[in-house]
């Protein structure tokens, strides 16, 4: 044998050994090193888990008044193993099932297929669990009704009655509380799908929406687990495991059930009296904060819905109704969602600015009719002349001129549309430092972000923005084409990146595109009334379990001080006290017994309804009670409600009365939510059995 063919012999002898060796490798990692996890696999092919869920926590107030609790309901079910071994594979069965209850044959079939038994596009409605464990078709049958179907087994195989529970919104005192709350719903496919690190089982119900969601891991308890191991025809073998469900922990919330309540009406009482102003009036949002701690007491928003609809099942329409713009979105939580112009109530923020550049705040200025900026005149409110006064009063009457004059020469001072390497941006950072483009950091799901329309913002939207208007005239619909747009498109083609004039003096009146969320004025006013501390918006008090003990407290989080000087703010509380006594908001409160600081807004809107008619003005009320010692803040806000005072001003009025208790002109004693002042803080013992205190 000559050298190359020893060569070569040896090169495939290493071949093969290597071989060997990878082979012996991976044999050894399936065995050894990955058996468990294979095994495991193996054995869920065989095996089949039957699922019961646990009893939900309850949602309680801060007296213990569950909003959010389980009853008893009289299911249908249907058995899939009994139900397919009919020569029809139970068609007839259910189309008589179907009939007795009077639903959809079409629904009873989707509501009872696993969801990998349809097409993609045809599994809204299945069912998420196992086959081996009952299928509830409907929820809430007629005794009577499940009474026939359970002495008829010859005509309804297959088919049971048993109770089950219902998540169930009582709504106490009438309360609703949906955008508090939110909903419940059975697992998604998504659900499943998502990498959230919790274990979850096909047939649970899971929070969707809400402190339902927010807090699911709590309130979910831990289902009870059956698994059957079954054979490759489906038949069970045997049973592997048996573990009975663990009842979820109770959540105890800081909300007043009844404050809750008289908040919700008022909110719906300035939505009509809008409309019966003239005004569109579609939507609102009421909040109402403990400015100590900044604890959520109540919170509102309008239009709503009935969460207790998600357990019993939407219909198409219901569910398109939720998101319909015409039907004034009753899905969207306005009170942390909706973005609106905060208009005059902005002017706190435009008060700690003018005290920043060193204006004096004690001084004397000139309210014009109009101030002349560049080549446009910008009306004062109601066109009006109101001669010479001194900020408080300024404050008081809303005059916009004087902050129109003050803006202006800032922005002159800045270098206009060339600023200057480091500007002065008194108003931006009077903005900043209430921390406006920071969440609230409230325990809810999904809330906005508040937008400032700073240097900042200007060159981001330009970005995004500086093709369309770049090319309007070919980019933009025939509907768009008026000459105003045309010629704001072409200015902001040039120049749309920079802080112009308009947008200066537009911001000093909370104008513009500078927008906030009726949760952010909230706690922007507790602010202001405390002193200065920038509290987190906090719904959840503590999670406690079934026999008393507490899981998790949750404390108040101070998230910042106000930047400006204490003389600044106690200025500031004293121009919000003036409106109530002898500005915008006087004719309202007069006679009120309890000294009330606030102020109004009406935030001018662009653009049109649905019916193509424009837009309504914003309404705004903004406030903190008492006046010497402030403990509440309450900020209500009607879209298209027309003036601040009569619209949202009137409805924050009804809103302290329940709170202190207000009957006419006088405080009746006992009838106040508070009788201490302030709201409880012990935890109260929670039973499913509590009743709320009657409502003054």
């Amino acid at each position: 044998m000559n050298q190359r063919s020893r060569l070569s012999l040896l090169v495939v002898q290493i071949l093969i050994v290597s071989l060997l060796v990878a082979l012996l490798g991976r044999l050894f990692y399936l065995q050894i090193a990955a058996g468990p996890k294979y095994r495991d696999a193996a054995l869920s092919i065989q095996s089949r888990d039957v699922v019961a869920p646990a009893n939900r926590g309850l949602i309680v107030d801060a007296y213990g008044v569950p909003m959010a609790l389980n009853k008893v309901g009289l299911a249908i079910t249907i058995d899939r193993i009994e139900i397919d071994k009919q020569p029809d594979k139970g068609v007839e069965v259910m189309q008589r099932l179907a009939k007795l209850l009077k639903l959809n044959y079409n629904d009873v079939y989707t509501n009872t297929r696993l969801c990998g038994e349809l097409p993609v596009g045809e599994r809204a409605g299945c069912w998420t669990g196992s086959r081996y464990q009952p299928i509830p078709i409907t929820k809430e049958a007629d005794p009577d009704i499940a009474l026939q179907i359970v002495e008829r087994p010859d005509q309804f195989p297959g088919v049971d009655a048993q109770p089950i529970s219902i998540r169930s919104y009582p709504g106490l005192v009438d309360v609703n509380a949906a955008h508090v709350l939110g909903y419940v719903g059975p697992l998604t496919e998504d659900d499943l799908t998502k990498d959230t690190g919790k274990q979850y089982y096909r047939s649970e119900s899971i929070g969707k929406a809400g402190l339902e969601i927010q807090y699911d891991s709590y309130l979910r308890g831990i289902p009870g687990i059956r698994t059957l191991i079954v054979d490759r025809k489906e038949a069970i073998t045997r049973e592997s495991q048996n573990t009975k469900p663990i009842a979820g922990d109770h959540l105890v919330t800081s909300l007043d059930i009844r404050l809750q309540a008289a908040a919700e009406k008022a909110l719906a009482d300035a939505v009509k009296r809008g409309r019966a102003n003239g005004y569109t009036s579609d939507s609102g949002a009421a909040v109402v904060m403990d400015i100590r701690t900044g604890r959520i007491l109540a919170l509102a928003s309008y239009p709503t819905y009935d969460p207790n609809a998600f357990e019993k099942g939407l219909t198409v329409q219901q569910a398109s109704d939720l998101f319909s713009e015409k039907k004034a979105v009753p899905a969207l939580n306005r009170a942390l969602q909706g973005l609106f112009a905060p208009a005059s109530t902005f002017k706190s923020v435009s008060v700690v600015a003018a005290a920043a550049a060193g204006y004096d705040l004690n001084a004397s200025y000139n309210c014009p009719s109009e101030v002349q900026v560049g080549t446009r005149a910008f009306q004062n409110f109601d066109s009006k002349n109101q001669g010479r006064m001194n900020m408080k009063k300024a404050i008081a009457v809303s005059c916009d001129t004087i902050w129109y004059q003050i803006a202006f020469d800032e922005w002159l001072r800045d270098g206009g549309l060339r600023p200057k390497n480091n500007p002065n941006d008194y108003f931006f950072k009077a903005a900043q430092s209430f921390q406006l483009t920071e969440k609230v950091g409230i325990d809810l799901p999904s809330e906005s972000r508040s937008r400032l329309a700073d240097r900042d913002y200007k060159k981001s939207w330009f970005e995004q923005n500086k093709d369309f208007y770049c090319n309007y005239k070919t980019r933009a619909t025939k509907a768009q084409q008026t000459p105003f747009l045309i010629q704001l498109a072409a200015e902001n083609c040039v120049d749309g990146d920079k802080v112009r004039a308009g947008d200066a003096v537009n911001f000093s009146i909370g104008q513009g595109d500078t927008v906030v969320t009726p949760l952010k004025l909230t706690q922007m006013y507790a602010a202001i009334g405390n002193g200065g501390t920038i509290w987190q918006a906090l719904i959840a008090k503590a999670i406690v379990k079934t026999d008393g003990t507490v899981v998790k407290s949750f404390a108040p989080n101070k998230l910042g001080t106000l930047t400006t000087a204490p003389s600044t703010v106690k200025f500031l509380q004293g121009a919000l006290r003036e409106v109530v006594v002898s500005g915008t908001g006087a004719g309202v409160f007069a006679g009120f017994p309890v000294e009330i600081s606030g102020k109004t807004g009406t935030g001018q809107v662009f653009g049109r309804n649905p019916n193509g008619t424009l837009k309504d003005d914003t309404s705004w009320f903004a406030s903190f009670a008492p006046s010497k010692k402030p403990r509440f803040a309450v900020v209500m806000m009607v879209g298209q409600g027309g003036f601040g005072a009569s619209t949202s001003g009137v409805g924050v009025k009804q809103i302290y009365e329940a709170i202190f208790g207000v009957k006419g002109n006088k405080v009746v004693p006992g009838a106040a939510i508070y009788p201490y002042g302030k709201p409880p803080t012990d935890l109260p013992k929670i039973s499913p059995a509590t009743k709320p205190k009657e409502a003054p």
